[in-house]
Order: C-alpha cells, then sequence, then structure tokens
C-alpha cells in the first residue's frame, strides 16, 4: 500500500486489519472495508504511518482505537453477533417447510434489526407507492443493504434482478443463501450480494431503481453532503430511492424531517422527486 508517497508492506497492513477486527462486534466486516478505513486515517494522520510497524507503542494503539470508533459509526451501531446468528438460523430453516412458515420466518429475520424491524408495518404500502411512481422494476441495486432485501417478498415482483451490497461477509452470506431459496421458489428471480464498500467503489450493473436507505450520514460523515451527492450523480439507475431517520437515537421525533439540503440537490441537478412519509422514516423518490 503506498501512503504519501510511503510503501507499506501488504503484511503490516494486514497484521493491524487482524488487530482491529478482534473486537467481537467487528469481526464480520470485510477486510478490504477495514484497510479502506486504516488509509483514510492515516493519509489524514500521516505522523501515525511510521508507527504501523509499531504494535507496542501508543500510536498504533491510536489508530486501531481511532479506526474501530469509526468502524462502529458506519457499521456496529445498530448490529450485534446474536442478531447475525439469529438471522442464519432463520434462513437455513426456511427450505422444507409450509409458506405460512416461511413467512413468519421471513418476518422474525426483519424483526432482529431495528430499521427493517419500523418498516414492517410500511413495507408492502412502501413498496406499492415506490412502484406506481417508478413502474415494476427489472433491476434493482441495494447500497448498503444490511438486511432490507429480506424485505422482496413485500415488493410483489415476479420478475426481477436483485443486487445487495454490504460490508459483512456474513450477512451477504445469509443473503446469498436466502437469494438461492427464491430463486428455487420463482425461476424469474434472480439475486445476487457481494461485498462493497460503498465510499470506494468501480462499478455497478446499470439499474431501474437503487435503494439508498439511510446511508448519508454513513457516506458524508458530518462534512456536508459532497460524497452523497457524488454518489447520486455515480449510481447507474434511473431512480434512487433515499431515506432518513425521522426520529432522534431517543426515539423523539424531529421537527422539520424534510432534508432541505436533500431538495435543493436535487433541484440544482435537474432530477426530479417524491416524498413518501411515514412515522418513522422519510423517502425521497428521485428521477435522474
Amino acid at each position: 500500500m503506498l501512503i504519501n508517497n510511503k510503501t507499506i508492506n501488504q503484511h503490516t497492513i494486514q497484521e493491524i486489519i487482524t488487530v482491529i477486527k478482534l473486537k467481537k462486534e467487528l469481526n464480520t466486516i470485510s477486510d478490504e472495508f477495514v484497510q479502506n478505513q486504516v488509509y483514510e486515517y492515516v493519509t489524514k494522520n500521516t505522523k501515525a504511518i511510521q508507527f504501523l510497524t509499531k504494535p507496542k507503542s501508543k500510536e498504533y494503539k491510536l489508530v486501531v482505537k481511532e479506526v474501530r470508533a469509526q468502524l462502529r459509526k458506519v457499521y456496529g451501531l445498530f448490529r450485534s453477533g446474536e442478531e447475525t446468528k439469529k438471522r442464519k438460523e432463520l434462513v437455513d430453516t426456511l427450505r422444507g417447510v409450509s409458506s405460512q412458515k416461511q413467512k413468519e420466518s421471513i418476518k422474525q429475520i426483519l424483526e432482529t434489526h431495528s430499521s427493517t424491524q419500523e418498516r414492517i408495518a410500511i413495507y408492502e404500502e412502501l413498496y406499492e407507492k415506490i412502484f406506481a411512481l417508478t413502474k415494476k422494476p427489472k433491476i434493482i441495486i441495494d447500497l448498503g443493504s444490511g438486511i432490507n432485501p429480506f424485505s422482496i417478498p413485500y415488493m410483489k415482483l415476479q420478475n426481477v434482478n436483485y443486487y445487495a451490497y454490504d460490508i459483512s461477509q456474513e450477512e451477504i452470506d445469509s443473503l446469498n443463501t436466502f437469494f438461492t431459496f427464491l430463486h428455487a421458489k420463482n425461476k424469474n428471480f434472480k439475486g445476487n450480494a457481494e461485498i462493497l464498500d460503498i465510499l470506494h467503489f468501480a462499478k455497478l450493473p446499470k439499474a431501474d431503481i437503487c435503494f439508498l436507505f439511510k446511508m448519508t450520514d454513513v457516506l458524508d460523515r458530518g462534512k456536508g453532503h459532497k460524497t452523497t451527492e457524488e454518489m447520486v450523480l455515480r449510481i447507474p439507475a434511473k431512480y434512487i430511492v433515499i431515506s432518513f431517520a425521522t426520529r432522534t437515537m431517543s426515539g423523539k421525533k424531529m421537527t422539520a424531517p424534510r432534508r432541505n439540503w436533500m431538495e435543493w440537490m436535487c433541484t440544482r441537478l435537474g432530477f426530479t422527486y417524491a416524498i413518501l412519509e411515514f412515522p418513522n422514516e422519510i423517502f425521497y423518490v428521485v428521477k435522474k
């Protein structure tokens, strides 16, 4: 790895990745994503570069601490190992049971994550309203998907290709198992889940719709909205559905849930948008 004209041995980078991932709540994140976070940190804190080969130094330990803190912000806040384990067990039981039992298991899977749990009551209405604006899609991209793809049955789409991207290998494995299950039930469904750091992607498949649910804070990190704008411009989809929470972390209703910056950005870029409001989340359906 080349950082500020200094070459860092890949073995050195791998060692610090391993140390960072010793924390249980971070150990399923892909090495590539952790490496990108290390790169970003030492690029901004160049004095830390010389200490990457000195694991006993306080500077090395600070790199580990700071990168872990950033990873928790973008990944670990709403996920836990127990929930991941429960999801895997539920996914593995989908085959060979009745349709009713399958529906119950999928609902239980969605209940293991705060955002999808909140959406269970609105999923059918949400997708119905989205597709009324976009028409039924043939190809969907889900960036920073988490477990949202488990809501595919609520979409009531018979013929669709679904591409999901996340940074957790265990999440990706469960999604691909689920996609195989859906394909076995309906040969017109095709799904694929892959590891992807959405801050550093090269190419995505062209799509009718891209879901970007509750991801702008991860993208922008409190530093304006330039990264979200760049992402919106790069995503090869006709429509992008971007969502935001309408309640604070404490559960209090926001006084102004609409994002003015989002609306100004769309107007400036010449994009049209529609707004779908629900009790806990607001969705912007943006047409590029």
